[in-house]
């Protein structure tokens, strides 16, 4: 245990933000350099070390939470980034994206701010990669199997490691023209800088692994064909089918999918565009959804310079603390706060969209909404509420529904659909099709960044066994694992 009385007499103390004014005039991270390692061995020394750590079932990786805080409180990073890799490929990844269902599952949490897990994680791989710590992991030997990973999200990073280390050669295709997937272009620059992916690229890189950028399969190069080609094949191409609003207007100009919006942001950062082809700038930006996603619009549009940013949200407004029907130690559905919230805009709860109102030019002006609320279990619209608010620009975050079949990968591989039009896979997260497996979003559905990384280790797992009759890479979760949700 670090500190027997870490607990009692240390508060919880996170990360310190940058002040408003200043970071939404650039797109570094919102943090303070630095800011967490004066802080952080304390906070660490917070974890109570308990005889069931119940933050190992909140996460789907099963991180050794307490011994990593207890060599963070003796400030051994070394061990501490050991235990840390042991189970998570890109630590650097969650301690910045993941929303932290292990600090949810924190003993400590029944009756105190739980642990700040989080922090201690991304302190301990910052401090790596400083340090030099963080090297290439190739092969003793290889084995003379290929394999093809298609998508190069965190899950698809993950299996392509994983089996590159166990002395495969892998190769990674990407329809984007740089590798990263979501991570690359769906989270902006403020929440995570791409060097973090540009160095874990260059570490794979060195451990063996191929990768191959502006290659849509389906559409570039045949499923099948490339199934003959490789010993195996991993999908990991996400669930990337945004959700639609088919109300009337949703044809006006000026209404663009998260993806489509956020992407163009990121690209300006990479050097691709001065100014990107869509922006707030000058503009009443709505965004709909509730989300992370939603949020990553809102502080996108601070940055670019709206006039006003708003925020729809079609549920009610979350409480600030646990409801009764949201039980210790499951993930609770609480009213978050942002930093993109920290920077302005407003937030209305309980709407729906009833239409949208263009100019003669056929351009979005305004949203219509009406207030809703829940009777015998339905949404109902509540009679004289409807109005309208200016909306110049207006971005959908309302998530995605499944994968992508229009590029025609699906159909081509011949692959079978679960009840949910997720692609189906067994105990091994093998599909109905020899040798092809999936990982991710694809085979889950939409989820977390750190169910998608736990997801691609764990097919990892099935393709060595596959390949070589027998695997030691672990395996953190089965494909039915669900969430600790209510």
């Amino acid at each position: 245990m670090a500190d027997p009385k870490g607990f009692l007499t240390t508060g919880r103390e996170g990360a310190k933000t940058r002040p408003v004014a200043e970071r939404v005039k650039d797109w570094n991270e919102v943090y303070v350099p630095g800011s967490l390692l004066p802080i952080i061995s304390k906070q660490a020394g917070r974890c109570m070390d308990c005889g069931i750590p119940f933050c190992h079932n909140g996460c789907p990786l099963g991180n050794l939470i307490p011994e990593w805080n207890d060599y963070a409180y003796r400030e051994d990073w070394q061990a501490a980034s050991e235990r840390l890799h042991a189970t998570n490929n890109f630590p650097e990844f969650t301690g910045r994206l993941c929303p932290a269902p292990c600090e949810a599952a924190c003993v400590l949490g029944i009756n105190q701010p739980a642990v700040t897990i989080k922090n201690v994680e991304v302190s301990i791989i910052d401090k790596a990669w400083d340090s030099g710590d963080v090297t290439p992991q190739p092969p003793e030997r290889l084995s003379g199997k290929t394999v093809a990973v298609i998508g190069s999200g965190p899950a698809g990073l993950a299996a392509a490691q994983q089996l590159t280390r166990a002395g495969h050669t892998v190769a990674v295709y990407e329809r984007a023209d740089r590798i990263g997937g979501l991570l690359r272009y769906g989270i902006p620059e403020f929440k995570m800088e791409k060097v973090h992916i540009n160095r874990r690229i260059e570490q794979m890189r060195a451990e063996g692994t191929k990768f191959r950028t502006e290659i849509e399969i389906g559409r570039d190069i045949d499923a099948a064909k490339l199934r003959q080609r490789y010993d195996a094949v991993v999908i990991a191409a996400g669930a990337t089918v945004s959700r639609d609003l088919p109300v009337p207007g949703r044809d006006l100009k000026g209404i663009h999918f998260a993806m489509e919006y956020l992407p163009l942001a990121n690209k300006v950062q990479e050097g691709d565009f001065i100014q990107p082809p869509i922006t707030a700038e000058g503009k009443h930006v709505v965004v709909i959804g509730g989300g992370d996603t939603g949020a990553d619009c809102v502080g996108t549009a601070h940055r670019q310079g709206a006039a006003s940013v708003t925020q729809l949200e079609i549920m009610p407004r979350p409480g600030e603390e646990r409801n009764a029907g949201q039980p210790w130690p499951t993930f609770p559905m609480l009213y978050k706060v942002t930093s993109a919230h920290e920077e302005g805009g407003e937030r209305i709860y309980s709407v729906s969209t009833t239409h949208f109102e263009g100019d003669e030019d056929g351009n979005v002006q305004f949203l219509h909404l009406v207030e809703v609320e829940f009777k015998d279990g339905k949404l109902e619209q509540k009679p004289g509420t409807e109005r309208k608010i200016p909306a110049q620009l207006v971005t959908l975050a309302m998530g995605f529904t499944g994968t992508d079949q229009s590029n025609g990968l699906v159909q081509q591989f011949g692959l079978e659909l679960d009840e949910r039009g997720n692609i189906a896979r067994d105990e091994n997260f093998a599909t109905n099709v020899d040798g092809v497996f999936v990982a991710g979003d694809a085979g889950r559905g939409q989820s977390l960044i750190v169910w998608a990384i736990a997801e691609g280790r764990s097919a990892a797992r099935g393709v060595d066994r596959y390949l070589t009759g027998a695997s030691e890479l672990p395996a953190p979760i089965r494909p039915t694992d669900r969430a600790l949700t209510v």
